[in-house]
């Protein structure tokens, strides 16, 4: 299976929406304090940086 780099920025893109939706997960669901803002803060950003990612694909 031969990997290019655009398939391994899909598979990155793919991880880091993952990621973020468990952050945003675990900041909603198990944290209530202060501690929840910061993750889903955190995983924010991870879609921000999937966003990146994709918008990579193609150019690079």
């Amino acid at each position: 299976m031969g990997m290019n780099k655009n398939t391994v920025l899909a598979w990155a893109t793919f991880i880091m929406i993952v990621m973020g939706c468990i952050l945003i997960a675990l900041g909603a669901f198990r944290y209530d304090d202060v501690a929840g803002w910061g993750f889903a803060t955190v995983g924010i950003g991870f879609f921000a940086i999937a966003w990146v990612f994709n918008a990579l694909k193609g150019r690079v």
